[in-house]
C-alpha cells in the first residue's frame, strides 16, 4: 500500500506532509512524500525560515517518483498546499501523467486555498485548481469556505452542500468531504465533517473544542487516504479519520499545546 503525497513540509509542528505522512505511516501505509515547501514552521509564528521550493526542483522530484515506478505501485495520489502557481502547474502535469499511466490510481485533491473567509494563496494557484486539478480528482476535501469559493454556491444547509458538490463535479462522479462545517441544523457546540457521495450525505459531528491548531485538515486528509489505500469504504474511512483527529485534538487541548500532539497516533476503531 502506497500513497504519493505532494504538499508542504515543516521542521516544527504538524502541517502538510509533516501531519499527513506520519499519520499514514502509523496506519501501516507507505508514503512517498514530495515537498512543495521546506519551512521552519507554519506562517503564523513571529518568524518563518525556509522557502517555497522552486518549480524546477519539485518537477525533478516528481520525475524521480516516476522513474522509481511509484506511480504504478501507488493506490492513491494526494495533493495539498501547492506553494506557488509554477509549482501548481508542474504538479498538475504530474497528476495528468500519473492518471494516464495508472488508471487505477485514485486522486484525492485537498484544495488548500484559505479559511475563515481569507484566501492565502496566489490567484494562479486557484486557476490551476479550477482548470486542471479539480476536474481530475476522484475525491476532494475542502473546508466549508473553500467549497463555497470553488463552487460559487453558499453552503448554509444540506441542499446548499449538495448543490456545491454538484457544481464542482459537473457530469463526473466526484466525492466531496467538506470539513469544518457549521450548517443551520448543526447542533450547537458541534462542528461537522460531511461526506457527499453520489448526492447522499453522511454527517460526522464532534464537539467544537476551544483550540485551533494548524494542520487538522491535512491530518484528516492523510488519514482518509490511508484508510482508502487499505481498502476501506469511503464512509467508514471518513468516520475513522474524524474519530482519530478528534482524539488528537482532545489530547492537544489537555496538554495545552499550540501544535497538535500527533505522536503516538491514537488507534483507529475498526
Amino acid at each position: 500500500m502506497l500513497v504519493i503525497s505532494i504538499q508542504s513540509q515543516v521542521v516544527h509542528g504538524h502541517v502538510g506532509n509533516s501531519a499527513a505522512a506520519p499519520a499514514m505511516q502509523a496506519e501501516g501505509v507507505n508514503v512517498a512524500a514530495v515537498p512543495t515547501t521546506l519551512l521552519s514552521n507554519h506562517p503564523r509564528y513571529p518568524t518563518l525560515r525556509g522557502r517555497v521550493l522552486e518549480a524546477e526542483l519539485v518537477a525533478d522530484l516528481l520525475r524521480g517518483v516516476e522513474e522509481r515506478g511509484l506511480v504504478d505501485e501507488a493506490a492513491l495520489l494526494v495533493t495539498g498546499y501547492l506553494g506557488s502557481p509554477d509549482n501548481a502547474a508542474v504538479i498538475a502535469d504530474f497528476v495528468e501523467r500519473a492518471l494516464r499511466r495508472n488508471p487505477r490510481l485514485v486522486y484525492l485533491c485537498d484544495p488548500v486555498i484559505g479559511d475563515d473567509g481569507r484566501i492565502y494563496v496566489a490567484d494562479g494557484i486557484l486557476d490551476v485548481l479550477r482548470r486542471r486539478l479539480l476536474p481530475a480528482a476522484n475525491l476532494i476535501t475542502p473546508n466549508q469556505f473553500e467549497l463555497e469559493l470553488l463552487s460559487g454556491v453558499t453552503v448554509a444547509d444540506k441542499d446548499g452542500l449538495r448543490a456545491a458538490a454538484a457544481a464542482i463535479a459537473g457530469q463526473r462522479r466526484v466525492d466531496v468531504v467538506a470539513t469544518g462545517c457549521t450548517l443551520i441544523d448543526t447542533p450547537a457546540g458541534q462542528v461537522e465533517t460531511i461526506l457527499c457521495a453520489d448526492g447522499q450525505l453522511s454527517r460526522f459531528a464532534t464537539p467544537r473544542l476551544p483550540i485551533r491548531p494548524y494542520g487538522t485538515g491535512d491530518l484528516l486528509t492523510g488519514l482518509i487516504a490511508a484508510h482508502l489505500a487499505k481498502g476501506t469504504a469511503i464512509e467508514a474511512a471518513v468516520r475513522l479519520a474524524v474519530e482519530t483527529v478528534f482524539a488528537v485534538l482532545t489530547r492537544t487541548q489537555e496538554a495545552g499545546s499550540a501544535e497538535m500532539r500527533l505522536v503516538p497516533l491514537p488507534a483507529s476503531k475498526t
